[in-house]
């Protein structure tokens, strides 16, 4: 019989030798790894830093120069939520000075309604589609919003799109079955009636309690009537 070898000393010689070349590496490049090291700290720091000591206060800066601009848009005030009363800033105001911020993010959704409202729907448009917001309904909330901007210049196709993007947006109870039906009534003025078949068929079977599901079943019968399928 063979006796097998026994490879445990060559191991042991292979994992010291591997420990000598990395030794032998880290002291030709200390000072490289040195100055890599020192960077990422730095960076850090500087991450921190600029966080509790610039980004933070400026943060509660913007949030509490957006109170009386949101007081504005609140009553209907458009222009003086949008440009300030000369002593209090208005949302435009917020943008320039401290649009980073999320309160500046938030005045970009605040003006491209307010713009809306004016019934200046390519302005509006244009700060919707700067917005970024994260929670469930305000992102779907400014879809739907250059949809409706769309309809206004009659640019049906991206009224369609933008209104099924705001449907899809963070699916919820509230916003999906809304926008959808508008994206429904949409296509039908384009002439998609399968689309909006198909659109009004997702309304009945997932959103059977909101209140669109109420007059689905008219809407679904005047698809099919224009596909011929009644």
């Amino acid at each position: 019989m063979v006796k097998k070898k026994d490879t445990t000393e060559e191991r042991i010689v292979a994992v010291e030798e591997a420990l000598s070349k990395s030794e032998q590496f880290i002291e030709r490049n200390q000072k490289i790894l040195t100055y890599v090291v020192g960077g990422i700290i730095v960076v850090i720091l500087l991450f921190f830093g600029y966080k509790k000591y610039i980004s933070g206060p400026k943060e509660k800066t913007a949030q509490s120069l957006m109170f009386t601009a949101e007081n504005y848009f609140e009553k209907d005030s458009v222009d003086l939520a949008l440009f300030g009363d000369g002593e209090s800033y208005g949302f435009m105001d917020i943008i320039d000075d401290y649009g980073s911020t999320s309160a500046g993010n938030l005045s970009k959704y605040y003006t491209g309604i307010c713009y809306f409202n004016k019934g200046e729907y390519e302005e509006a448009i244009s700060y919707l589609k700067k917005f970024n917001g994260d929670d469930v309904i305000v992102p779907g909330m400014a879809l739907g919003a250059i949809g409706d901007a769309y309809v206004q210049l009659d640019d049906l196709e991206k009224a369609a799109k933008y209104y099924m993007d705001a449907a899809t947006k963070n699916k919820n109870e509230f916003t999906t079955p809304t926008f959808m039906l508008k994206a429904g009534w949409t296509n039908e003025l384009l002439g998609n009636w399968e689309k909006a078949k198909s659109i009004y068929e997702i309304i009945k079977k997932d959103y059977p309690k909101s209140r669109e599901a109420r007059d689905i079943d008219k809407y679904l019968a005047r698809a099919k009537a224009n596909l011929g399928e009644l």
